[in-house]
């Protein structure tokens, strides 16, 4: 089995009762490869598992959540059974206000938006306040803000409050190179996550070592 290389994503934050599918798919064949998760909650044990009847349904390479819960907050990946692993996600779950964000790296030079979204019915006056890496951004009175032109100062820790509300989690936006876009794309292997609508802290350590697996193996097959 090749080693899955890449990670396509709608958003990296749901609302708790969310559904959630999340399939590890090959280029040509996608069995052999399961769904993985690290995660530090109380439902979870703070080790690496596979998706299971206990919190998912798994059928063959795909795993379902039917109704997303707090708990299910983690880091996510594909892994094949000889090894090879997709780059890392982490999925973050909250109860009433959520950033909606890109959880793939944004290129450089394009437009990024962002989402405050509230679970339940939207206030009259939706004033949002975006903060990146802690500090004041903006405020928007859509609930809803856009960075025209993105450039590698962009990048960090995103995350929006309805005022009178709890924040959102913080959710880390990436951004890349122009001269990477071919080869982000030239992938064996995507982890798809599809819904009908962390913050990084522990996850981070697991992203990157997950990374330098991937790194060292695709360096492997070259020679």
């Amino acid at each position: 089995v090749d080693m899955c290389t890449d990670t396509a994503l709608v958003r990296s934050q749901y609302f708790a009762d969310d559904p959630l599918l999340l399939i590890c798919e090959g280029q040509s064949d996608s069995t052999g490869w399961r769904v993985r998760w690290y995660s530090h909650s109380k439902r979870k044990v703070s080790e690496v598992s596979d998706c299971s009847s206990d919190w998912g349904s798994v059928t063959g390479s795909t795993c379902s959540i039917s109704s997303l819960s707090t708990d299910d907050t983690a880091v996510y990946w594909c892994e094949s059974e000889s090894g090879g692993s997709s780059n890392a996600v982490t999925i973050t779950v909250n109860s009433i206000v959520i950033l909606e964000s890109p959880v793939h790296p944004v290129t450089e030079g394009a437009p990024l938006t962002l989402g405050c979204l509230q679970r339940s019915t939207r206030p009259s006056d939706p004033i949002a306040d975006f903060y990146k890496t802690g500090l004041f951004l903006q405020t928007s009175t859509t609930g809803w803000m856009t960075i025209p032109t993105v450039s590698k100062s962009d990048e960090g820790l995103y995350r929006c409050e309805f005022r009178g509300e709890r924040p959102s989690q913080s959710s880390w936006i990436s951004v890349r190179g122009l001269l990477l876009l071919t080869n982000h794309y030239n992938t064996i292997c995507l982890l798809h996550l599809l819904s009908f609508s962390m913050a990084v802290s522990p996850y981070l350590l697991v992203t990157i070592i997950l990374g330098v697996k991937c790194y060292r193996a695709r360096g492997e097959n070259h020679l």
